[in-house]
């Protein structure tokens, strides 16, 4: 689940590529966007966020059991996705992080050109799935096994080229959603 607190994570996560060094999904979370002297405002645009998480839990006997879970969020940027480039300035949420965005990664499509490398827009989703066994064989003692699956549905579309940061290299990237796999094995005792 995806809150506006301190601990709620932003994602940056990399996978293969059919043609760049390797792909890239971002996912941002903020409460919104400031805009330091925009129409001499210096206000704040807000992001909208919002999720479903669920559970079930089944006791199949004193000693196993198995829960199987799973969620959804999005985040949302108010705005068009390149409001920044149609020449009315930075107004939106979109806008804004689109533009601060453009200053370190080239190649942002122009609104009516196609030419650009790829097309911003932070919105994002995320989505999870997961399933666990519990064995406890005697009181106070737990041996769990949980497989999960977490899918990035990120919005931005082409590539751009990435400054060097440890420790991935100065390359092209492609923009595209992201999956990875948890296998986690547990022993638990309680005294």
């Amino acid at each position: 689940m995806i809150a506006t607190s301190g601990t709620s994570p932003s994602f940056a996560m990399f996978g293969g590529s059919g043609f760049a060094y390797q792909s890239v999904g971002f996912g941002a979370t903020t409460d919104g966007v400031y805009f330091p002297g925009v129409n001499g405002t210096g206000g704040i645009k807000l992001t909208t966020a919002y999720g479903v998480r669920g559970a079930f839990n089944h006791n199949w006997d004193p000693y196993w059991s198995s829960s199987l879970f799973g969620s959804f969020s999005a985040v949302r940027y108010d705005g068009g996705t390149n409001d920044n480039l149609t020449g009315l300035g930075t107004t939106t949420a979109a806008g804004a992080y689109c533009a601060a965005f453009a200053a370190s990664h080239p190649g942002q499509a122009m609104a009516g050109n196609a030419a650009g490398a790829y097309t911003c827009n932070p919105d994002f989703n995320v989505s999870q799935l997961g399933v666990n066994t519990r064995w406890t064989p005697i009181k106070n003692l737990t041996f769990t096994a949980e497989f999960q699956w977490f899918h990035l549905d990120q919005k931005m579309s082409g590539s751009s080229v990435f400054a060097a940061t440890a420790p991935k290299p100065t390359a092209l990237y492609e923009f595209k959603d992201q999956d990875t796999f948890l296998l986690q094995v547990r022993a638990q005792r309680n005294f």
